[in-house]
């Protein structure tokens, strides 16, 4: 019971900060390893929680018409396909590599965001269509096999993503990064489920908190756009550096 006590309730503060801004694995992930959860049975039974609840706010999104569904099915595709070479590499390379590679990216990361004050929330020169899928779709490609390897952080990479270099406004790109992350969660979901690696009555326990925490998260988003994404990114890249510098 005490895992209980200690998973659900930070899971439910995943949730609600992955919703809004991704990073909900910098939360969830630790909190099932400070349960007694051996790492891998943590990782996909956390993947279970956090897939429950991103089906919730990427059915938010698209109900309030902010995901464009040839765009981000086609882009799912290719997070799916991402993730599974993601998930296999996991188990051959050392996370070391990853780790220092994310210890110069973050930075970067965290100054863009700090110059581009407006980030996505208005667009004043369209992006041709064909070139903006283009670059949904190797986003989703790359970012979706950084979170079959990895992890931590999916959300907010997709996001800064589609507003910097696929120029979306912040909604549109909240919604296309849910579809794409809920993909490349399924597909890491089944590769642990399939070796075993789900404790599924924790997992279910956790996603029923993940999935209020995404349901509060994403309609904070809708209601409020950038005035709620902008400084919850920043936040989770701050908690992300710190956490890889820490090991």
């Amino acid at each position: 019971m005490y895992q209980y006590l200690i998973v659900c309730p930070l899971v439910f503060l995943a949730g609600f900060i992955d919703s809004i801004a991704g990073g909900g694995g910098l939360i969830s992930l630790p909190a099932f390893m400070a349960a007694g959860i051996p790492p891998h049975l943590a990782l996909g039974t956390n993947k279970m929680s956090s897939t429950m609840g991103t089906v919730i706010s990427t059915a938010r999104f698209g109900k309030n018409g902010f995901i464009n569904g040839k765009q981000s099915l086609l882009a799912a595709l290719f997070a799916v396909i991402g993730s599974v070479i993601g998930a296999h590499l996991s188990l051959l390379a050392s996370e070391e590599i990853l780790k220092g590679m994310m210890i110069v990216v973050l930075p970067v990361v965290a100054f863009y965001v700090l110059k581009n004050k407006n980030m996505g929330d208005t667009i004043e020169v369209r992006m041709p269509h064909k070139k903006q899928l283009l670059i949904s779709i190797g986003a989703a490609l790359v970012v979706g096999c950084y979170d079959g390897f990895y992890g931590p952080g999916t959300g907010t990479f997709l996001l800064l993503l589609l507003t910097g270099l696929a120029k979306m406004d912040v909604r549109s790109a909240s919604g296309t990064t849910k579809v794409i992350n809920l993909s490349s969660n399924i597909a890491a979901l089944v590769t642990f489920l399939i070796n075993g690696k789900v404790l599924l009555p924790l997992g279910l326990a956790a996603g029923l908190f993940c999935i209020a925490g995404h349901y509060i998260g994403s309609g904070l988003v809708v209601k409020n756009g950038l005035k709620i994404v902008r400084p919850v990114v920043l936040v989770v890249l701050i908690c992300l550096f710190v956490k890889i510098i820490k090991g």
